[in-house]
């Protein structure tokens, strides 16, 4: 069982350990795979996502039964398309044990929770979370060559 944790400010080198581990970020390779996350945009970027998120971003780490981080779910309102687009990654050590659908089902829980009426995702067509989306009440939108757009109500 999975609990949600708001992570501190020196809890970011998790999020760095994720953003940097090849296997953990393969399913990103249609947006360049691994990203950079080094120490000094830890501030910034945490008083955007976790600090002060107006509203328009929610973001948690995860934990398992030990205490131990294991990915995170986050969702935010892309101004672009006024959709709210969700994420969740589970570390690649912690993989093919039920916690992908076990996070995504909490993310959904606490969107609604906030007002959320959809959420939406865009995910590579290669990658196998496609299914997980599906099987936890995701619907295909529509689809390009590359990507597939997924989309729940959630209320």
């Amino acid at each position: 069982m999975l609990t949600l944790y708001r992570p501190k400010l020196e809890d970011m080198w998790f999020r760095r350990q994720m953003l940097e581990d090849e296997e953990t970020m393969s399913y990103n390779h249609a947006w360049g795979g691994t990203v950079h996350f080094p120490e000094e945009r830890w501030k910034d970027w945490y008083e955007y996502w976790v600090g002060e998120p107006a509203g328009e971003r929610y973001y948690r780490y995860l934990r398992n039964e030990e205490g131990d981080f294991i990915g995170e779910i986050a969702y935010h309102l892309d101004a672009g398309t006024g959709y709210w687009l969700a994420d969740v990654i589970v570390f690649s050590l912690y993989r093919h044990r039920g916690y992908g659908g076990e996070a995504l089902d909490l993310l959904c829980a606490e969107a609604c929770a906030n007002g959320v009426d959809m959420l939406w995702d865009d995910i590579a067509a290669d990658n196998p979370a496609v299914g997980m989306f599906l099987r936890h009440g995701f619907a295909e939108d529509h689809r390009t060559d590359e990507l597939i757009f997924l989309k729940k109500r959630l209320n």
